[in-house]
């Protein structure tokens, strides 16, 4: 059996009930009722679990949370599958969603949904594709158009508009990540209070609502060899409010080959945005810029929220990893992420004492 390059065994501690699904996909699905189940795992990502289904030749994905316990309101899989249902026929890129199922089969919720094939680019270039400057710059290009165009389609005319609030909405996500950041707090953080003062003295209205990715990164896409977009994936933050925090959440994973070391290595490897064929956040910022037509001057404090909400998402996985909720070697050291991503955040705010 061939296997696509982005899938892995299934991680010990994370394995499915493969006679559970199997039931479950056919009974959903009635070209499957003869079919065995076979089950890859998506290796990256630091959150939801997700696999790869192949039932003879069906395939699909399955997204389910994390094991253990988590944040409240996080991993809401109910929530993800409506979004994606409002948007993959406004969205093509958002893949197709096929099933829901709200926890009686796995004991959490879990929904299937359709399999795009591509290139993710991640820390290294895919194999077979050679890195080039034309390249780069084709896929930061792909990136900031992508993104325009999602915040120009009406949330009005889809689903969202029964599903979301966007009165207020910086003002619920600076105090609503405060109260998660402390929420999660570990003796081995700092506690960022000059950070969270300079949030809420500058906080300013949203000028617009529109649809919102919120997790919108190199490694959430998926491209063809020509560096065109595929496929866009989790889509579990995804809401309508401020544009321009989109943008902020997408510059503060967007890192540059000055950033500082634990900036560049705290997720793992540096991605291939260090590389120089690829833009600048300031380059990518002003393309955005240009091709939405959005003033972009006070960037620079939705940048600084961006992080401090980074530390938060980071922390709360931390969290989990610290009071033995998860054993995944990969969060053993992140703590010292998040110190640095507040650091990082104080510095783009103009409030440190660097």
């Amino acid at each position: 059996m061939n296997h696509t390059p982005e899938t892995q065994k299934v991680r010990e501690g994370e394995e499915l009930d493969i006679a559970k699904v199997e039931k479950f996909l056919q009974q959903n699905f009635a070209e499957l009722s003869k079919t065995t189940l076979q089950v890859r795992q998506f290796g990256a990502g630091h959150s939801n679990l997700t696999y790869e289904l192949k039932m003879g030749d069906w395939e699909a994905v399955l997204r389910r949370p994390p094991k253990g316990p988590v944040a409240p309101k996080a991993h809401d899989m109910k929530r993800e599958y409506k979004i994606m249902e409002a948007l993959h026929e406004v969205y093509p890129l958002t893949p197709k969603p096929y099933a829901l199922n709200e926890g009686d089969v796995l004991g959490k919720p879990f929904f299937i949904m359709e399999r795009r094939h591509g290139l993710v680019f991640n820390t290294e270039f895919p194999e077979g594709v050679e890195g080039s400057s034309v390249l780069g710059r084709k896929l930061s290009e792909t990136m900031v158009k992508r993104l325009a165009e999602l915040h120009a389609i009406d949330y009005e005319r889809t689903g969202l508009r029964h599903m979301v609030k966007p009165e207020g909405f910086m003002e619920r996500q600076v105090h609503g990540w405060i109260k998660r950041y402390d929420n999660a707090m570990t003796d081995d953080v700092v506690n960022a209070d000059r950070l969270k003062e300079w949030m809420l003295e500058n906080l300013t209205q949203s000028a617009e609502a529109c649809i919102i990715h919120y997790d919108y990164k190199l490694n959430n896409a998926m491209f063809d060899e020509s560096g065109e977009m595929v496929g866009l994936f989790d889509w579990e933050m995804t809401t309508v409010g401020d544009p321009l925090a989109d943008l902020g959440a997408a510059m503060s994973y967007w890192i540059e080959h000055d950033d500082p070391k634990l900036l560049q290595t705290g997720l793992g490897s540096p991605p291939l945005t260090v590389k120089p064929d690829f833009y600048t956040r300031n380059e990518f910022i002003e393309a955005y810029a240009a091709e939405s037509g959005r003033d972009v001057e006070n960037i620079h404090f939705y940048l600084t929220f961006a992080y401090f909400k980074l530390a938060g998402i980071i922390q709360q996985i931390y969290y989990r990893y610290k009071k033995g909720q998860t054993n995944d070697p990969r969060f053993a050291r992140m703590n010292e992420f998040v110190n640095n991503l507040i650091q990082h955040a104080e510095r783009t705010a103009g409030i440190s004492d660097e």
